[in-house]
């Protein structure tokens, strides 16, 4: 499966983004899939996961309220909503999709496949 993450930019603080996460293949609703991003200097890092019926979602603390994961399944496509963008959200996002029903949603390591992932910038 190959992941197309897009909707990056440059926001101001308080702004918000959307983020898609479009696969190749229509089995991919099939897939959990995960975001995540990466900060310069910083270890990846769990944003958000939704389980491949869209009923199950997850969300690290640091986004819970301000940030929804959601997926059309139809259209082969996660998106990320990201209301109330802070600076500290600035950051590499990256998609993630496994078939693994056994996943740990917040590692990394559980995910087969990644987008390219798209710069999110959110200026003071």
């Amino acid at each position: 499966v190959q992941l197309q993450a897009s909707g990056g930019g440059l926001v101001q603080a308080g702004g918000s983004l959307r983020l898609s996460c479009a696969a190749s293949e229509r089995t991919f609703a099939t897939y959990r899939v995960g975001w995540f991003r990466q900060a310069p200097g910083k270890e990846r890092e769990f944003v958000a996961a939704i389980s491949w019926s869209g009923v199950v979602t997850h969300y690290a603390d640091y986004v819970k309220g301000r940030f929804t994961i959601s997926r059309d399944n139809a259209r082969n496509t996660v998106y990320l909503q990201m209301n109330s963008l802070k600076p500290e959200d600035t950051a590499v996002y990256h998609c993630g999709a496994t078939a693994s029903s056994s996943y740990i949603f917040t590692d990394t390591r559980s995910y087969n496949y990644w987008g390219q992932g798209t710069l999110v910038t959110v200026s003071s």
